[in-house]
């Protein structure tokens, strides 16, 4: 074929796992067990859509009008949500990567993002695939490769598979105390709720049905081994979970209704954050790393 859009393909496997890492952004492409897509897949001829796997730094979700304020100096990045005047999801999606490590369970990609209009900060950063008998595991690292400090935020953007049916006809679990609150507009914070006792209450498992969800989670409860699950339990009888450490405070549930037709709800989007929407601009949840400072944080996806 032609030119493949998300450039060079690494590919990893463990038994009948199989995972695609691509090139052009550095996210993962598929994750499969034997015939099962574990994650939703977008195919080897087209461009990502919907950030289906994508990594987003330096910031997650959406930034308002793409100005923020760092140490006092205001900056102004490029609006890649012009019809909301948002910046949205980072610098480094349609960016090529570069292959750090490979090996037949494991691959590492990296990427240096230089000072840029709107962005007058360097890192380094990384992000490690790894398969093993409890799944895929996703390490994501960061450093200030600057000489001043550097405001940071990252996240991902997998989409669990619910197989061959609509996410209407899955459970789901995600036991959060509060949700972002976000106008409908825009899709920028307004505030917090309370999740108990509400429409989207998923402390125990719950069939979706119709509802459109597009919001933040936070208050994670959290495991003895300080980790955060979302479970998307399906008709076929499987269970597809997702954890995050504690550098994610956030989880981004997103029903796939805005994307194109043929792609509406097929799938749940589960987006590990470490900050919340306007996070740059508000300052709330980024991290300040100084010169030579790193953030790590992990996250993984497997099929119960």
């Amino acid at each position: 074929m032609g030119v493949v859009p998300s450039g060079e393909q690494f590919e990893i496997s463990h038994g009948e796992q199989r995972a695609t890492i691509v090139e052009v952004g550095g996210g993962v492409r598929e994750y499969r067990v034997g015939d099962r897509d574990v994650l939703d897949p977008y195919p080897l001829e087209a461009i990502c859509d919907g950030g289906h796997g994508a990594v987003l730094i330096p910031w997650p979700n959406r930034l308002a009008d793409g100005r923020y304020s760092f140490d006092g100096t205001v900056h102004q990045l490029p609006l890649t949500e012009p019809a909301r005047q948002n910046a949205i999801h980072g610098l480094v999606r349609w960016r090529n990567w570069s292959l750090l490590e490979h090996s037949p369970e494991h691959v590492l990609v990296g990427i240096r993002i230089n000072p840029q209009p709107g962005w007058p900060f360097a890192l380094e950063v990384s992000v490690g695939y790894r398969l093993s008998d409890d799944g895929l595991e996703v390490q994501t690292r960061a450093v200030n490769a600057g000489d001043g400090p550097c405001p940071f935020g990252t996240g991902q953007h997998p989409y669990l598979s619910p197989g061959e049916d609509l996410v209407d006809e899955c459970t789901v679990e995600l036991r959060a105390a509060t949700r972002i609150l976000t106008d409908p507009e825009r899709q920028l914070p307004i505030g917090h709720g309370p999740v108990a006792g509400s429409a989207f209450d998923f402390a125990s498992p719950r069939r979706l049905g119709d509802l459109a969800v597009d919001a933040g989670f936070t208050d994670l409860e959290r495991d003895r081994n300080g980790l955060a699950w979302v479970r998307l339990g399906c008709p076929d009888g499987t269970v597809v979970e997702l954890w995050c450490d504690e550098r994610y405070p956030i989880v981004q549930l997103y029903s796939g209704d805005t994307l194109a037709p043929a792609r509406r709800r097929r799938a749940l989007a589960a987006e590990p954050m470490t900050c919340p929407p306007n996070a740059l601009q508000t300052g709330e949840g980024i991290v300040r790393l100084e010169p030579g400072e790193g953030f790590v944080g992990r996250w993984g996806v497997r099929l119960g």
